[in-house]
């Protein structure tokens, strides 16, 4: 039977989602877990494949086993093994036919960056502190040129393995919030799919553009050339949202 996890991680101490051979990964830990749990090794799926030091307040994951748990019970047979900086949020029975990389219909994602006069111990584990103080309203007016299908060949890291770089941009939002302390960021991007870095690309480039660089975002979509484009901004500032299926995969009932 297919099973469908909801899991949640701080990236900071792991070397991404995918298992690597002696490295720390989330897909690691929880295999590891999973076959403790079922008395078998277990293989899981993760809905993408974050890099290290990227977070995640909602990746969806699934997995096969053969069980007399409960599907919402499962959850927190994880928790009972998994260290606190990996948890599963909820589990439930996967839809027929489910597959968490294939099914997905959208994927979130939200970059966080800050200004201030100098780091903020609080703020610098999950979020990129910014020289200069960006103007919000230069950053959404260059937001609007990725909404759409376009390529993002230009968008895309060296070391990419997708067979098209073709994606659509659902939606962009920034928002700031302003504190004694200095003043917080968030982009929020919603797409089809993302590319090798296209996140962090992405935020460097409207960044760049808040604080006064020329927008180089058209050229970029058509010559394909990286090198158009700012400076890739660091993992730690990157969380996965989420990720948007056709079936409701954690019923109420399952949480009870």
């Amino acid at each position: 039977m297919r099973y469908v996890l909801l899991v949640s991680y701080d990236g900071t101490c792991f070397s991404g989602f995918q298992k690597q051979r002696e490295e720390r990964t989330v897909q690691g830990e929880l295999e590891r877990a999973a076959t403790g749990i079922f008395g078998m090794v277990t293989k899981i799926a993760g809905s993408g494949r974050t890099d290290a030091g990227v977070h995640a307040e909602g990746q969806v994951c699934h997995f096969d086993a053969t069980t007399s748990i409960p599907p919402n019970k499962i959850a927190a047979c994880f928790n009972a093994v998994l260290s606190p900086d990996l948890r599963v949020l909820k589990s439930a029975a996967a839809p027929d036919g489910f597959d968490c990389t294939r099914s997905a219909k959208r994927k979130t994602y939200a970059y966080s960056f800050y200004y201030a006069r100098t780091e903020l111990p609080l703020w610098e584990r999950y979020s990129v502190r910014v020289k200069e103080k960006p103007d919000c309203a230069k950053m959404r007016a260059a937001a609007n040129l990725l909404l759409g299908r376009h390529d993002f060949k230009a968008f895309c890291a060296s070391g990419s393995s997708a067979k098209t770089s073709i994606r659509e941009i659902f939606g962009v939002e920034i928002n700031e919030r302003i504190s004694a302390q200095g003043t917080e960021y968030t982009i929020t991007v919603c797409g089809n799919g993302f590319l090798y870095h296209m996140v962090r690309i992405l935020a460097g480039e409207l960044i760049a553009i808040g604080c006064g660089k020329e927008e180089r975002i058209t050229a970029a979509f058509a010559s394909g050339e990286r090198k158009l484009l700012a400076k890739t901004m660091p993992a730690k500032g990157l969380k996965l949202m989420g990720a948007e299926y056709a079936a409701e995969l954690f019923p109420a009932a399952s949480e009870e």
